[in-house]
């Protein structure tokens, strides 16, 4: 099939183009590398460097007049997208910016995509839409009230692609998952994320010297060791699930919305220790306080995925997330 990965040069977006290419699809990536790098684009892919806010340039894009696949009734038989910010504190603070980027960005897409007749769209939402856990694990029925905007946005885009699939024939994957990690298990994939605000990568930096220690916040939550728990879920893991996604749309004409996930967590100091086991050095980090609107566990639960598309995680323990971010960070050790 030809696919459109918009914000393939992202950390997400890089393993899915790998993925699908290995799958023998062809591959366009549209990315303005405002995150995302050039290092870890798959050289398969056809590359146009442009941002999806370009109206003009996305139009021409769908509509085939930039068309790289020619040969099909539409340029594309599906979209992904991976070009979102996803800061949630800073979606707090800056909503204006989530808005123009998140959410009107996905309308304007959607609305090309109807235009041109492409019905298949694959997009990378977030468990950040159910908001505090009412009960765990989270599963597709828990209800969706996020607590923060950045949540909201990707909520607002479910809840249309819901109206579109109705009005307009749309079918739809939404893929909700937690904390993506790990890097290519084939070490494919090399460059590193750029001020990453996720536990995994940040340990990283300490054990490889790129910045001398870490924070944990809050070790008084009612768990194993006193730190948050947390559902990790490798990027190769992540890749397969959505090429899968993909496929079902195409093949039974239905939507999704699918939990991505273990179904089981790791604290805070697991992550840290396991680390220091892997790294064979010490992960400097202070005990701080807890950071407002941390819940004390989020897991969930993917039995849905397993039963619709045969997936279930293969690469998601936590010596495999660690060690395939080490293998990333070690050449940046200072010893």
């Amino acid at each position: 099939m030809n696919i459109l990965v918009i914000g393939g040069a992202g950390y997400i977006g890089s393993h899915i183009v790998y993925e699908l290419n290995d799958a023998g699809h062809q591959v366009t990536i549209l990315d303005n590398f405002s995150t995302g790098l050039r290092e870890n684009v798959d050289a398969r892919a056809t590359l146009i460097e442009g941002d999806m806010q370009d109206l003009t340039l996305l139009d021409r894009l769908l509509g085939g007049t930039e068309n790289p696949n020619p040969g099909s009734s539409a340029p594309f038989d599906s979209v992904f997208h991976f070009a979102a910010l996803k800061a949630a504190g800073e979606s707090m603070e800056k909503p204006e910016k989530y808005t123009t980027a998140n959410t009107i960005s996905t309308l304007n897409l959607l609305n090309l995509m109807a235009k041109h007749g492409i019905r298949n769209f694959v997009f990378s939402s977030s468990a950040a839409t159910y908001g505090e856990p009412e009960y765990l694990p989270i599963d597709e029925k828990h209800p969706q009230n996020p607590i923060n905007y950045y949540g909201y946005t990707k909520l607002a885009i479910e809840q249309t692609m819901r109206w579109y699939s109705q009005l307009k024939g749309l079918r739809y994957a939404a893929l909700r998952y937690f904390n993506a990690a790990g890097y290519d298990v084939k070490g494919r994939i090399t460059g590193k994320e750029q001020n990453p605000a996720n536990l995994l990568p940040i340990v990283m930096e300490v054990a490889s010297g790129m910045r001398p220690k870490m924070q944990v916040f809050g070790d008084d939550y009612p768990t194993r060791d006193g730190t948050c728990i947390r559902d990790y879920i490798h990027v190769n893991d992540l890749a397969t699930a959505h090429v899968k996604a993909m496929e079902y749309l195409a093949e039974k004409d239905r939507d999704l919305e699918l939990n991505l996930a273990t179904g089981e967590g790791y604290t805070v100091l697991e992550v840290i220790q396991e680390a220091e086991k892997v790294c064979g050095r010490p992960i400097s980090h202070d005990i701080t306080g807890r950071r407002a609107g941390d819940p004390a566990e989020l897991v969930a639960a993917s039995t849905r995925a397993l039963e619709t598309i045969g997936w279930k995680a293969q690469h998601s323990s936590l010596q495999t997330l660690i060690e395939s971010t080490w293998n990333v960070y070690r050449d940046d050790s200072a010893g």
